[in-house]
C-alpha cells in the first residue's frame, strides 16, 4: 500500500493558514474577554507576519528558480505560492470584518473608542495638532522620487505613507513622495477629554502632512507596509567565526526582497501601481487593507485602556512546586525523588532555583546548559555569570541561530564570555534546540549529576504563557547521557550509543519509529496497541506515513497537534484509527508528550522535538523518558485532560477542515482552565491536586467515514 500517494498528505504552509484561522476564532469568541479578543486579533498579525517574513518567502526563493520537486502534498512551490496568498487574502478579509464589525463596537459600548480625525472635539483636535507640530514633525522625513532622487528603500515591517503631490496648484506637475511613520512615538496615542478616547498615528501625521511640503498639494496620502524575506542564510561551512558570520547577516537581512505588501484600502490605481513596481512585488502580494494596517498595535493597546480590567483573563498565580522552592535544598529533594513541573501552572521558579542553587553551592564543581531563547533580562543568565565567578566550570551552548532571537542571543554570548563563561554555538550545519542543563555536584558518596530537561526554552518570560513540561532528576544512566551529549557539542566525541536519552539528527526519528513498529506487531497479534502524541506541528512525510502504517494495523493513534498538520484523517484503510485534536487557548501549546502501550505497560517521553523534518533531521533534538511510575501516570492524566477538552479543542474532519466539538450534553471541560484551577488548590492548601482522570488511551472509538461523519466524531465518554 502506496502511504506517500499525494492525495493522503495536506500542504504544510495551508494547514499553518488554517492553524492562524483558529487564532482568529479565539477574536471572534464571545465567551473570551473582550480585550482578549482584542489580543488574538493583533496575535494573527503577527503570526501572519513572521509566516511571510519566513516561509513564503522561502516559496518565493524556490518558486523564483523554478524548482521542479513537489512537496508530499503534489505542490510545486510556485502553486503553493499562489494558494497560500489566496487564502491569506481571505483571512485579511476575515481579520478585518472581525475588527470592524464585532470588537470596535463592543469597545465603543464601553466608551473605548479608536477615533478618525473627523471625529475628534475641538479640544482633541487642538491637542493633536500640537502633538504633531511639537513632537511628531521633527522626527519625520518626507522622501521625494524624482530623476535625481531614487525610490528609497522601504524598510521591512515599518509603516510608510505614499503621497501624490502637485506643485503650486499645477495639476500637469505631478510629484511623488513617501514618508515612514516613526516607530518610537506609541501608535495609539490617547486624546484629551475621555478616558479610553485613542486615536492612531499615522492618522494624526496625514491630518498635518501637507505642512511637510510647503509649496505643493497634497492630492493623495495612503499607508502602506511591506514585509521583506527575513530568513537567516548563514554559510557556516565557509565561516570560522559564527558570531561574525551570525551579525553580518543580521544587517543583509534587512534587505531581503519583499514578499507582501500591503496597501490602504480606496488607493488609487496609479498610486498602488507606483508602489508595486518600485518596491517589485507581484500583484497576488498586494494586499488591500479595510482599516489600520499592521494590526499588532492592538496588543499594546489593550494595556493602554484603563478601568476594564473585567474584560481581561483574570490574574493567574503558578502554584510552587514543593521542595523546589527557594527555602528548600533542591539537590536534596531531587536525590530523594525526580521532580516533573507543567508551565505555566508550576512556576517556572523552579528553574531558575535549581541554576542559582548551583551557583551558590560550594559543592557544585561545574554547569552546562543549551540556550536557544532567554528573555531580555534573564535571571538564568545572571546566575550562570555568578557560577562562573564564583570559580565554577561553567559551559553554555548558546544558539546564536535562533530565528528572530538571532541579535539577542549573540549579545547574551557576548556577556556569558566576559563573566567567564565557556560559549559555543553549536555545531557546523544544526541548530542546537534541545533543553537541557546539567549540574556536576561533589558529594560524600561520590560525584552526582543533576539533571534538568524540558519541552521548552530556558525562558522565564514566555514560562508564563507557554505551556512546558520539564523533568529534574539525578538518574545516573540519564546523567551519563547528559555528560556526552555535552562532550559531543562542544568536543569530539561520538559515544555508541546512549542508556535513556534519544537524540536527533540521529537518533529520535528511528527510536520513535521502532515504538511505533512495536505497537503494530502487538495490533497484528491481537494485543492492545495504541499511541498518544502531542505536538505543535506533525509535517514529516515519513513520519506521517509510519502513523498510516500503524492505523492500516489497527493501533489506536490520538494525536494533539496545535498547528501544522499534513495529516488527514478519515481516509478509508488508511488512516481511520487516528484522531486529531487542536487546542488553541489562553496559554499557548507548546510541550511535545509521546506516548505508546507496549504491551500493557505504558511508556512515555517528552520531547524538544516535533514531527518535522527540520527536528528530526537539521536540528540537536532532546527525547527522555519519564521513568518514575506517579510521574509517568501524571503525564498520562495531563494528555487525557486536554484530550478531552471540549471548549478550545478543534476536531480534524475527514475534509481537512476544524470544528468545534458539539457539547450538547456534556458538562464544559476547558483543560487549560482545569490546570488553573488545580494550581489554584496547590497554592490553597499545599497538596498535590493533580489530574486525576484515568488514563486516556484505554477505550477508542473509531472514525466514521467521511460521509457519516458527525461535526465532532470524538469518543466523548470519560475514560
Amino acid at each position: 500500500m502506496d502511504y506517500k500517494d499525494p492525495k493522503y498528505y495536506t500542504n504544510r504552509e495551508l494547514s499553518w493558514v488554517d492553524f492562524n484561522d483558529r487564532v482568529l476564532e479565539e477574536a471572534r469568541d464571545k465567551a473570551n474577554p473582550l480585550l482578549e479578543r482584542v489580543r488574538f486579533l493583533g496575535i494573527t498579525q503577527s503570526n501572519v507576519d513572521e509566516f511571510f517574513m519566513v516561509r513564503v518567502a522561502s516559496l518565493s526563493k524556490l518558486a523564483a528558480v523554478n524548482y521542479p520537486n513537489p512537496d508530499a502534498s503534489g505542490m510545486t512551490a510556485e502553486d503553493q505560492l499562489l494558494a497560500v496568498n489566496a487564502k491569506a487574502h481571505d483571512q485579511v478579509i476575515k481579520q478585518y470584518s472581525t475588527l470592524n464589525r464585532m470588537l470596535l463596537p463592543l469597545l465603543a459600548n464601553l466608551d473605548v473608542h479608536l477615533k478618525l480625525v473627523n471625529e475628534l472635539s475641538s479640544q482633541q483636535f487642538r491637542f493633536i495638532q500640537k502633538y504633531f507640530n511639537d513632537e511628531i514633525s521633527p522626527a519625520l522625513t518626507p522622501m521625494a522620487v524624482d530623476s535625481s532622487r531614487p525610490f528609497p528603500f522601504i524598510g521591512n515591517n515599518t509603516l510608510n505613507i505614499a503621497l501624490r503631490l502637485f506643485k503650486d496648484g499645477n495639476k500637469k506637475d505631478k510629484r511623488f513622495a513617501t514618508v515612514q511613520v516613526p516607530d518610537i512615538f506609541p501608535r495609539t496615542v490617547r486624546l484629551p477629554g475621555a478616558d479610553n478616547d485613542f486615536i492612531l498615528l499615522e492618522d494624526i501625521i496625514k491630518a498635518f502632512i501637507g505642512n511637510l511640503f510647503i509649496g505643493y498639494e497634497v492630492k493623495e496620502a495612503a499607508n502602506y507596509r511591506v514585509i521583506r524575506d527575513m530568513d537567516l542564510d548563514v554559510a557556516e561551512e565557509d565561516t570560522s567565526d559564527l558570531l561574525k558570520e551570525v551579525e553580518q547577516q543580521l544587517k543583509r537581512r534587512e534587505h531581503g526582497g519583499a514578499v507582501r505588501m500591503e496597501v490602504e484600502a480606496g488607493i488609487s490605481d496609479s498610486l498602488e501601481k507606483r508602489l508595486a513596481t518600485a518596491i517589485k512585488i507581484a500583484d497576488y502580494a498586494v494586499y488591500s487593507i479595510g482599516g489600520p494596517i499592521d494590526l499588532t498595535f492592538l496588543s499594546k493597546w489593550t494595556k493602554q485602556i484603563s478601568n476594564h480590567g473585567d474584560q481581561k483573563y483574570p490574574a493567574f498565580t503558578p502554584a510552587q512546586t514543593p521542595g523546589v522552592t527557594a527555602d528548600d535544598d533542591i539537590f536534596k529533594t531531587i536525590r530523594h525523588h525526580d521532580v516533573l513541573v507543567h508551565h505555566p501552572f508550576d512556576s517556572f521558579s523552579a528553574v531558575t532555583e535549581f541554576i542559582r542553587q548551583a551557583a551558590y553551592d560550594d559543592e557544585v564543581l561545574a554547569i552546562k546548559m543549551t540556550l536557544y531563547r532567554v528573555s531580555a533580562n534573564s535571571p538564568i543568565i545572571k546566575y550562570l555569570g555568578s557560577a562562573a565567578q564564583n570559580g565554577k566550570q561553567v559551559t553554555v551552548l548558546v544558539e546564536v541561530k535562533a530565528r528572530f532571537d538571532e541579535e539577542n542571543n549573540v549579545h547574551w554570548a557576548q556577556q556569558l564570555e566576559k563573566m567567564g563563561c565557556h560559549v559555543i554555538y553549536g555545531l557546523i550545519g544544526l541548530k542546537t534546540h534541545c533543553k537541557l542543563a546539567l549540574v556536576v555536584r561533589r558529594e560524600p558518596d561520590g560525584i552526582r549529576r543533576y539533571m534538568h530537561m524540558g519541552t521548552g526554552n530556558y525562558n522565564d518570560v514566555t514560562a508564563h504563557f507557554y505551556t512546558d513540561l520539564g523533568l529534574m532528576t539525578t538518574n545516573t544512566d540519564m546523567g551519563i547521557d547528559a555528560s556526552n551529549i555535552f562532550n559531543m557539542l562542544s568536543g569530539y566525541s561520538e559515544p555508541p550509543y546512549f542508556h535513556q536519552l534519544h537524540m536527533s539528527p540521529d537518533g529520535i526519528r528511528e527510536f520513535i519509529v521502532s515504538k511505533i513498529d512495536q505497537e503494530i506487531a502487538n495490533a497484528k497479534a491481537g494485543q492492545p496497541a495504541w499511541i498518544e502524541m502531542k505536538m505543535n506541528s506533525l509535517s514529516d512525510s515519513d513520519m506521517i506515513a509510519k502513523l498510516y502504517e500503524a492505523s492500516h494495523a489497527g493501533v489506536h493513534i490520538k494525536l494533539l497537534v496545535r498547528g501544522i498538520c499534513c495529516l488527514n484523517v478519515g481516509i478509508p484503510g488508511i488512516s481511520e484509527n487516528i484522531e486529531v485534536h487542536s487546542i488553541v487557548g489562553r496559554f499557548l501549546e507548546h510541550s511535545r508528550i509521546y506516548g505508546f502501550a507496549n504491551d500493557g505497560d505504558p511508556l512515555i517521553y517528552l520531547s524538544s522535538a516535533d514531527l518535522m523534518t527540520r527536528n528530526l533531521n537539521r536540528r540537536v533534538e532532546l527525547l527522555f523518558p519519564i521513568l518514575q511510575a506517579n510521574l509517568r501516570q501524571r503525564v498520562f492524566d495531563i494528555f487525557a485532560t486536554l484530550w478531552h477538552d471540549n471548549v478550545k479543542t478543534r476536531v480534524l474532519l475527514a475534509d481537512r477542515t476544524y470544528t468545534r466539538v458539539d457539547r450538547r450534553g456534556l458538562d464544559p471541560l476547558d483543560a487549560q482552565s482545569t490546570f488553573m484551577q488545580e494550581a489554584a488548590n496547590k497554592n490553597q492548601h499545599g497538596d498535590d491536586h493533580s489530574p486525576k482522570m484515568a488514563n486516556s488511551p484505554r477505550q477508542f472509538k473509531p472514525m466514521l467515514s467521511p460521509k457519516n461523519q458527525p461535526k465532532s466524531p470524538i469518543d466523548r465518554s470519560p475514560q
